[in-house]
């Protein structure tokens, strides 16, 4: 089974930026979407952006306000999520998800911590 990791979380001040990776251990699909999602306790897990692996076309959750960057490197089996002019309101459990775009099945990573300070 195809594992999700992901990686480049941490603790930041507002304002600061992180970048986050989500690794493939092989192959995923032959066509997938790739989609970034954050969970804060004892609320609903959100979708914050989203690539397609064959066109590149991507999609943001319209409260980023043009912050955040997907992007991704299928060859390498990695994708990355640049978080810019980070908020304490984007403190939150940060996953990894990949669909295939032609079955009803997917994969999700265990989640990277990123704590923004005020």
């Amino acid at each position: 089974e195809v594992q999700l990791v992901e990686s480049g979380g941490g603790l930041v001040q507002a304002g600061g930026s992180l970048r986050l990776s989500c690794a493939a251990s092989a192959r995923i699909f032959d066509d997938f979407v790739i989609g970034w999602f954050r969970q804060v306790p004892g609320k609903k897990r959100e979708g914050v952006a989203c690539i397609n692996s064959s066109d590149g076309a991507t999609y943001y959750a319209d409260s980023l306000e043009d912050r955040f960057t997907i992007s991704g490197d299928n060859a390498k089996h990695t994708w990355y999520l640049q978080m810019n002019s980070l908020k304490p309101e984007d403190t939150a459990v940060y996953y990894c998800n990949a669909e295939s775009v032609y079955i009803p099945t997917g994969y999700w990573g265990q989640g990277t911590q990123v704590t923004v300070s005020s």
